[in-house]
């Protein structure tokens, strides 16, 4: 079932629908990172479609990368890789993964309006 349906199973992180967001720390810091630019660089293997995000200093590639992933199924994060960032530098991604960006959904500018009003519990 999706989330926000009558029979709604409550999916990881989303929290039924009482509105209730859970998110982990880098998922936290990614959507207050998303608040304050408008579009994150990232990028993905060719046949795969885990999120790369090299420019996190707090967290490990993998972390953001899920954490990413998880803010895109939270319906937080729009991830489009057929748009990657203008007069953005690459190179550190590689050259086989396809380039791409990341912005915040209207759910996602919520969230982090609420995160900065209300914090986190």
């Amino acid at each position: 079932m999706g989330c926000g349906t009558s029979n709604c199973g409550s999916c990881r992180g989303c929290g039924g629908c009482r509105r209730e967001i859970v998110l982990t720390p880098p998922e936290a810091a990614l959507l207050r990172r998303l608040g304050e630019v408008a579009f994150l660089p990232v990028a993905r293997r060719r046949d795969g479609e885990t999120p790369v995000y090299l420019e996190e200093a707090d967290y490990s590639p993998a972390e953001c990368g899920e954490a990413l992933a998880w803010l895109q199924l939270k319906g937080l994060v729009s991830l489009d890789y057929h748009l990657p960032l203008a007069n953005f530098d690459y190179a550190a991604y590689g050259q086989e993964l396809l380039h791409g960006s990341a912005a915040l959904t209207a759910a996602g500018q919520e969230a982090v309006e609420v995160l900065e009003l209300q914090g986190m519990r």
